[in-house]
C-alpha cells in the first residue's frame, strides 16, 4: 500500500506530538533522494528518515543510522546553512494531501529570526522534498523540476510554490452530506473508484474498506445508488473521517501467511480472515513494512548493469548449450557406422562387384541390417569409408563432453552470480560480485591499468542461533569462500541448499555439540538465502567442513562432498538473531 492521505495524518500526528519543539543537530544525504535529520528533543535523540524515492517515498523516524557521504552533495549543504540547529516549530499537512510541511525557526547570517519551511510531498514519480522560505519562495529542491519536464509546475530556485490541483478533487475533512454526494455520487463509475476518484488523500483500499463497512457492493454504480444508500454510504465515511481528525490511529500490518500483505492507519474489517499485527507507532510499522524493501529496491536500482550482463550471459550460454546437445546427439549413430564397418569386413567376401547394399545379421543382437553401399568402391573400401566416419564422430562426441562441461559450469557459475545478487545488502556486495564477472570476464574492466584500489571488504551476515552458537552466511561466492574455508575450521558444521545455488552457511561448533534446534535454524538460513527461497520447503545438505574438497582451479565457492546429511528446511528466518 502506498502512503495515502490518512497515513500520512498518522505520521504528521506522530512527529507533532515527538518531534515539534526538538532543534535539528545534524542532517546527511545518504542517497540522492533521501535525507536523514537527527533532532534532539525532551533530552532524547530521534532520526527522521525523509526520502523523496520515486519508487518509494517515505517519512518516518527510523531506529538506524547511514553512513554520510565523504562529500556532501550541495542541497545538503544548502539545508544545513539555513536549517541546522534550527527549531522544529510544528509539523503540518494541508487537508488530507500527500504532504507534510516541517515548519522551522532559525537565524540568518545577519542573526535575525527567519521561518523556512521543507514541504516533503510523497506523490510516487512526482515526490519531491522543497525548501521554502517564509515569502513562500522556492529556495531549492531535491529533485529540480523545469518547464521541459512538467507543464503543471516548475520547481525551481525563485518559483512561488504551490500544489498542483489534484484532478479536481475535493478535500475529505469536514465535507458535507450534499459536497460528498456531488463528487461521489455523480460519478459515473463504481462505488469504490468514485471515493478515491472524488476525494483527496484516500486510497482505493480506504475506499474498499468504506464499501465493505457501509455493507454496499464496491462495483455498485455511484450513480445508481438510492437515497438511504447514499446516506449510510457518508455516515459510513463520516464516522471514518472523525477518527482521522480526532487523531484516533491505529497502525496494523495485515499478513497473507507469512507475508506482509497491507497496511493502514485505520483498522481493515475487510480483512477480517487475515492476520493483524498492530504497532504504537507508524514509524515502527512503515520501518518493519518497508525496510527490507526500500533496501532491495535501491540495490536491484544500482544492480540493474550487473543483472543485464548476467542474464545475457546465462541466455547466451543457454543457447549454446542446446546447441551442444544438439551436435551431441547427431553422434549417437557413430556406433551404427563403426557396425557397418565390421559387418563389411566380416561378410564383405560375399558382394558382387557393383553391389548397392549388404544384407547381413547384427552378431551383437541378432537382428537383420541393411548396409547402403558405394557401389564404384570395394567392400574393404566401403567399410573403411564407415570407419572414417565413427572415428571422426567419436573424436566430435570426445570434444563435445569436455564443451558441454564446460557450458554447464558456466551456467552453474553464472546462476549462482544471479542468487548472489539478490542476496547482496550493499554496494561493497555489488563490487565483490562485479569484481567476480571481470575476473572470468563478462566484463571487461575498462578502467585504468596497473594495480586497482583495494576496496573495503565486505563481511558475510552473522547471526546467533537460539542456543548461542555463531552462524555466517556468504552473500556472494568470495563470501562463501571466506566463510567456508577461513572462518571455519574442519569440526564446524556447513549448510547448503540441495542442487540449488545458494549461500554457504557456517555454524561455528567450538568445540561443542550443536543441538537440534541450531540445525533447523542454520537450515532455514540456507533455504532462505538460496534460488528457491519462495518455495515451501527447501532440501538442505549438511557436513562437516573437513568433508568438503575445493578442486584445483575450481570457481570461488566451489567445493566437493561425498558425505552428508540432508533436512527439510522452511524458508523462514523470522525469530533468528542477526548481529
Amino acid at each position: 500500500m502506498a502512503l495515502d492521505g490518512i497515513t500520512i495524518a498518522n505520521i504528521r500526528s506522530e512527529l507533532q506530538t515527538t518531534l515539534a519543539g526538538g532543534h535539528i543537530s545534524r542532517i546527511i544525504q545518504p542517497e540522492p533522494d533521501e535525507l536523514i535529520f537527527t533532532v534532539k528533543n525532551r533530552a532524547k535523540t530521534f532520526r527522521l528518515l525523509l526520502s523523496a524515492s520515486a519508487s518509494l517515498p517515505l517519512v518516518y523516524i527510523t531506529s538506524t543510522n547511514k553512513k554520510a557521504p565523504v562529500s556532501a552533495p550541495n542541497y545538503c549543504m544548502l539545508l544545513r546553512k539555513h536549517l541546522a540547529g534550527g527549531l522544529l516549530e510544528s509539523v503540518t499537512q494541508p487537508g488530507l494531501e500527500r504532504v507534510l510541511s516541517f515548519n522551522i525557526r532559525h537565524r540568518d547570517e545577519m542573526g535575525d529570526p527567519r521561518n523556512w519551511s521543507l514541504k516533503v510531498e510523497l506523490m510516487g514519480k512526482h515526490s519531491n522534498i522543497i525548501l521554502v522560505d517564509d515569502a513562500n519562495t522556492i529556495v531549492d529542491s531535491i529533485k529540480r523540476v523545469s518547464f521541459h519536464v512538467s507543464s503543471v509546475r516548475e520547481v525551481l530556485p525563485g518559483r512561488k510554490y504551490f500544489i498542483p490541483e489534484t484532478r479536481n478533487k475535493i478535500d475529505p475533512i469536514g465535507i458535507s452530506e450534499n459536497a460528498f454526494v456531488s463528487a461521489v455520487c455523480s460519478r459515473d463509475a463504481s462505488v469504490m473508484k468514485a471515493i478515491y476518484g472524488g476525494l483527496r488523500g484516500i486510497s482505493p483500499v480506504i475506499a474498499e474498506e468504506i464499501c465493505y463497512r457501509s455493507g454496499i457492493d464496491s462495483d455498485a454504480s455511484a450513480s445508481g445508488l438510492d437515497a438511504s444508500e447514499r446516506l449510510h454510504l457518508f455516515h459510513t465515511f463520516s464516522l471514518l473521517m472523525e477518527d482521522v481528525q480526532n487523531e484516533t490511529f491505529i497502525p496494523a500490518i495485515y499478513y497473507k501467511g507469512k507475508e506482509p500483505f497491507e497496511f493502514s492507519s485505520v483498522p481493515l474489517t475487510q480483512y477480517g480472515n487475515l492476520r493483524e499485527e498492530k504497532f504504537n507507532s507508524i514509524s515502527a510499522l512503515l520501518e518493519q513494512y518497508y525496510a527490507e524493501k526500500e533496501l532491495r529496491t535501491r540495490i536491484r536500482q544500482r544492480s540493474m548493469d550487473l543483472r543485464k550482463v548476467v542474464q545475457s550471459s546465462l541466455e547466451r550460454n543457454g543457447r549454446t548449450l542446446q546447441l551442444q546437445e544438439k551436435q551431441m546427439h547427431d553422434t549417437e549413430k557413430r556406433e551404427k557406422y563403426r557396425i557397418y564397418g565390421e559387418l563389411l569386413h566380416t561378410y564383405g567376401y560375399t558382394l558382387a562387384p557393383g553391389a548397392k547394399e549388404l544384407k547381413a545379421v547384427n552378431y551383437y543382437n541378432n537382428t537383420p541390417v541393411t548396409v547402403p553401399l558405394d557401389p564404384t568402391l570395394t567392400a574393404a573400401q566401403n567399410a573403411k569409408k564407415y570407419f572414417d566416419r565413427y572415428d571422426k564422430l567419436k573424436r566430435t562426441a570426445e570434444a563435445l563432453e569436455d564443451r558441454i562441461r564446460g557450458t554447464e559450469a558456466d551456467v552453474e557459475h553464472l546462476e549462482s552470480i544471479a542468487a548472489s545478487l539478490e542476496t547482496a545488502r550493499d554496494e561493497r556486495d555489488l563490487q565483490e560480485i562485479r569484481q567476480e564477472l571481470e575476473d572470468y570476464g563478462y566484463i571487461h574492466h575498462h578502467g585504468p591499468s596497473g594495480k586497482k584500489k583495494r576496496q573495503e571488504a565486505a563481511q558475510p551476515l552473522h547471526y546467533l542461533s537460539s542456543d548461542g552458537f555463531d552462524m555466517y552466511v556468504g552473500k556472494n561466492n568470495f563470501q562463501n569462500e571466506l566463510v567456508t574455508f577461513k572462518i571455519a575450521n574442519g569440526n564446524d558444521w556447513w549448510f547448503h541448499a540441495n542442487d540449488i545455488p545458494g549461500s554457504h552457511v557456517i555454524v561455528k561448533t567450538n568445540g561443542r555439540e550443536l543441538p537440534n534446534r541450531t540445525f533447523e535454524e542454520a537450515g532455514r538460513l540456507a533455504a532462505y538465502y538460496s534460488k528457491s527461497k519462495n518455495a515451501p520447503k527447501v532440501e538442505v545438505d549438511y557436513t562437516l567442513r573437513k568433508n568438503l574438497h575445493k578442486p584445483g582451479g575450481a570457481r570461488p565457492g566451489f567445493v566437493l562432498y561425498h558425505t552428508n546429511y540432508s533436512l527439510m528446511a522452511e524458508p523462514d528466518i523470522s525469530g533468528i538473531r542477526e548481529v
